[in-house]
Parts: C-alpha cells; sequence; structure tokens
C-alpha cells in the first residue's frame, strides 16, 4: 500500500509541482493575495513589506550556502570518503540501502540539522555507488525524510531560542528552560520513534523492480584529489599555498575559539550553524591537509549553491509579508482560538505546519508564532513547553511539502524536486502519528 501510495504522489508531484523556483514565486502571490483579503493592509504597504524584507535573510543565505559548501568539502576529503565507504558497506540490498541511509540521516540530523542534510546527501550517494539496483531518487529521498527530527534534537532552534536570554517571548513568559521542551517524555518519544520507524517506512517505499530510476553514472564520479604534489624547483609562494603549517595554524585558532565558547556558554548554546560551518571548516582543513587544497575543495562544492542564492531572497520577502501584515497571525489565531487544553498542541501543531509554507524557518516561526501561542498557553493553563515543540514539530512535520530545506541536498545530489517529493509527501502522512501520538500520549 505504502509503494502504491508513494508512486500516486510521485506521479502527482512530476505532473503539478513547479521547480522550487517557481514554487517560491507562486506563494509570493498567494500570499499577497492573502493578505490582502485576510488583513487591512493595501497592496502598496505589502510591496514595500516584501521589497524591503527580500534581503533580510541574506546573512541566513550564506549560513545555508557555507553549510553545504563546508559539509560536502568534508566529505568529499580522502578520510570521510573512507569512513562512509565502510558504513555504506553494511548495506547489501536496495531494501538495507534505504533503511540505512533514512537511519544515517536522521541520527545525524538529531546531532545538528546542518550536519544531518549535508551528511545524508553524501551518504545516500556513497549507498547508490555501492548497492546495485538501488533506486537514487529513493536514496535522495530518505536522506532528506532524515531531517524529520531536527527539531527534537540538539539544534532545535524553536527550544533553543524559547531558553535564551533576549528572546521575542522572554517578557510574556521568561525563559523556557529545555528540561520542559528537549528532555520532556514526549519529545524523548517522538525523536526515537522517528527514528526507529523512519527506516521501516521507506523500505516499504521501495518501487517496483520495473520502476527503479538507477542513477547516472556521471552524477556518482568520485571527486578527484584536491591534494598538489609539488615539484622540486616550486617556487616560494606554491609552496606557502601548499604548506600545512599554515592550515593547523587556522584549525588551532579555531579550536581555542569554539573552545573558550563552550566554556563560557555551555556545549549546547554552543551548537548553532556559525560554530557547526566553523567546526566543518576546521576538520576540512584537517582532512584536506592545505590551505589551497582546501580551497579547491570548496570550489568543487559551490557549484550547488545557485538555488539556495536566488530562492531564499523570495522566502524573506514571503516572510516580511507574512509577518508584517499580521497574515501570520491570522492563520495562528484562528487555529487557537476554538482550542481547549486537551486541543491545544494539535491546533499549535497544526497552524504551525500551515504557516511554514510560506515561512520555513524554524526561528521565524518563534516569532511569528510565538507572541499568540504562548499568551493563550497561558490563558487556557495549557503547557507551555509542549506548546513551544508544538510549534516546532508542525514545522519540522511540514517540510516534508516544503522544499525549503531539500535544496542543499538535492544540490549535493544533481537532482531536482520532482525526484524526491513524492517520496517526502507520504512520509509526511505516515509521521502525523508519530507526532500527535506524542503529543497526546505524555
Amino acid at each position: 500500500m505504502i509503494a502504491a501510495l508513494s508512486r500516486f504522489f510521485t506521479q502527482v508531484v512530476h505532473r503539478f509541482l513547479p521547480d522550487p523556483l517557481i514554487f517560491s514565486i507562486l506563494l509570493s502571490l498567494l500570499v499577497f493575495v492573502a493578505s490582502l483579503g485576510m488583513t487591512p493592509t493595501t497592496p502598496v504597504a505589502l510591496i514595500t513589506y516584501w521589497g524591503e524584507g527580500f534581503w533580510k535573510l541574506l546573512p541566513f543565505t550564506m549560513q545555508m550556502a557555507l553549510v553545504l559548501v563546508t559539509g560536502h568539502a568534508l566529505a568529499s576529503s580522502a578520510a570521510v570518503g573512507s569512513a562512509m565507504r565502510r558504513v555504506a558497506s553494511l548495506a547489501r540490498t536496495p531494501v538495507q540501502g534505504v533503511m540505512l541511509v533514512t537511519f544515517v540521516a536522521a541520527v545525524a540530523s538529531v546531532l545538528n540539522w546542518g550536519f544531518g542534510l549535508v551528511l545524508g546527501a553524501m551518504f545516500a550517494r556513497e549507498v547508490a555507488r555501492r548497492v546495485p539496483k538501488s533506486d537514487y531518487s529513493l536514496l535522495i529521498a530518505c536522506a532528506y525524510i532524515g531531517f524529520l527530527p531536527w527539531h527534537g534534537g540538539l539544534s532545535g532552534s524553536i527550544p533553543l531560542a524559547a531558553a535564551t536570554e533576549g528572546n521575542v517571548m522572554e517578557k510574556v513568559c521568561g525563559l523556557i528552560p529545555m528540561s520542559r521542551t528537549l528532555g520532556t517524555g514526549y519529545n524523548l518519544f517522538i525523536t526515537l520513534g522517528l527514528i526507529v520507524t523512519l527506516p521501516f517506512l521507506t523500505r516499504m517505499m521501495l518501487p517496483r523492480p520495473e520502476d527503479i530510476r538507477e542513477v547516472d553514472p556521471a552524477l556518482l564520479k568520485e571527486e578527484p584529489s584536491t591534494r598538489r604534489v609539488l615539484n622540486a624547483d616550486a617556487t616560494f609562494a606554491e609552496r606557502l599555498e601548499e604548506s600545512s603549517l599554515l592550515a593547523w595554524l587556522v584549525v588551532l585558532a579555531i579550536v581555542v575559539f569554539l573552545g573558550l565558547r563552550i566554556q563560557e556558554r555551555g556545549l549546547v548554546k554552543c551548537i548553532d550553524i556559525n560554530n557547526v560551518n566553523m567546526l566543518f571548516m576546521a576538520l576540512g582543513l584537517v582532512l584536506h591537509g592545505t590551505p589551497m587544497a582546501y580551497a579547491r575543495a570548496i570550489t568543487n562544492s559551490a557549484r550547488g549553491c545557485a538555488s539556495i542564492m536566488l530562492q531564499y531572497p523570495f522566502y524573506a520577502g514571503i516572510q516580511a509579508m507574512m509577518d508584517l501584515s499580521g497574515l501570520g497571525g491570522v492563520i495562528t489565531h484562528a487555529f487557537i482560538k476554538v482550542a481547549t487544553v486537551q486541543t491545544f498542541p494539535f491546533l499549535v501543531f497544526f497552524s504551525s505546519a500551515l504557516v511554514n509554507f510560506a515561512i520555513p524557518s524554524g526561528g521565524g516561526h518563534w516569532v511569528v508564532q510565538g507572541p499568540f501561542v504562548i499568551p493563550a498557553a497561558q490563558a487556557l493553563g495549557a503547557n507551555l513547553g509542549k506548546a513551544t515543540m508544538a510549534i516546532a514539530y508542525g514545522e519540522a512535520w511540514m517540510n516534508m511539502a516544503q522544499p525549503f530545506w531539500a535544496l542543499p541536498a538535492l544540490a549535493i545530489a544533481g537532482l531536482g524536486v520532482r525526484d524526491i517529493m513524492g517520496y517526502c509527501v507520504t512520509a509526511l502522512l505516515f509521521s502525523a502519528v508519530i507526532f500527535l501520538l506524542g503529543l497526546a500520549l505524555f
């Protein structure tokens, strides 16, 4: 049944889902029209919000580009490639391949979402190299499906924000400690439940033998070494460029800086995207050996950044319209105004999922939805920690129907969004059971 459902959604997606750039443009128009109809905002004001917000995600866009290139460069090193080959060798059949990729991506995403996105895609490529008759599209979809539990892990942006001084809701409800969000029984149930069940779900998505789409061998071509062997007559400048000493000096500076930050703030608060990118850079320099070898690896990796640089400004404009027009609040309020203490977490979950189409960002969700959800939870006497995590879970869940976060994985894989989204929509439907059970039983 699940395989048939995946085939159905894949056919629908191939027919109707446009390229992610077109999707973001259409979504911009939809939010514009919805804001006109559901808020008192004027067209001129909306255009102003959109234009002023268009470049507001530039730091985040650069962060995501660095997630892609530093993660890809790290994974392309000889040592990491060898380690991935050893782990990938555990899979001997296509069934074992999809289960292994899903499990590895899910565990990595719980440790850090950026690491999970990149490592999952790179590992899926390695499994495709080693396991004949694998369906490449499904393997890459498994890497993205493994992203589902990220918000219950160490880098979950909403629970981390809620526990951080100066966040948008601190003056309303104070800090919400992680013991009431990430450290709860329901979060453990949901996160472990996804890690355990998702591999079995993706196993059941395997297409029929006649429907398998094997990978173009050109997409799996091994990347050449970036190290240069210098001739005896190499110049001083060339020897400086290939100096391991300079690489180790940079690595030492990064290690000292990160050590000081961890000592000052604690490990959990230091797990943010900037520090992870810095760690990836240090590891990449160590494994590639010299500054220029690492620079060549980064150059090879940067080719996949085009879609990120082009599309993320559109989402920044969408987020600005949603936030400044009040549309995000209208949608959230429409759900929670009919809530009771018992139904509150579920309605927050679904409202967050709906908002995620226009604001596919955990931090953005907290800014837009927190001011409505948390006061409503206080008025109802609902659990603030669970309300916070319901926002987070809804955002993570709807990522399976929103191509925003798939772009880095697709860039690494050399595929388009239509190649994987049918499988992801199937995962969306069945993973809802885990999320809703966790919110209901604890």
